[in-house]
């Protein structure tokens, strides 16, 4: 599992926009509100996504995963590694991450993507 198959299944998903921001960070959006994270460099973080607020506090248990700097207020979290989550775990918790913005989109908003 890497980086290509992370941006393959966010991209598979409906309407979903790539944007590179902030340097080095590859960031998907639905609806211009973004879903998950993915670092286009080295560094500390992998990878970042939304998550329940249970999901947060159980996430953050396990080794490799961590509070996503500057967006753990909001229950993100962050994988230090591309093995910290079985690829299977990790494309339902991506899914999860789109419905749960997707959720808290105006109605408007909702409309017009579906």
């Amino acid at each position: 599992m890497n980086a290509d198959w992370v941006r393959r299944y966010c991209m598979s998903l409906p309407r979903v926009t790539e944007k590179v921001q902030w340097e080095h960070d590859l960031v998907f959006k639905i609806g211009g509100k973004m879903f998950a994270v993915a670092a286009l460099e080295p560094g500390r973080v992998w990878l970042s996504f939304k998550c329940t607020a249970e999901g947060f506090g159980e996430l953050t248990e396990r080794p490799g995963i961590i509070p996503a700097p500057y967006m753990a207020r909001a229950q993100w979290v962050a994988l230090e590694a591309e093995d910290a989550l079985p690829a299977a775990e990790l494309k339902a918790l991506l899914r999860q991450s789109y419905d749960l913005v997707f959720a808290r989109l105006p109605k408007k908003t909702q409309s017009a993507l579906r």
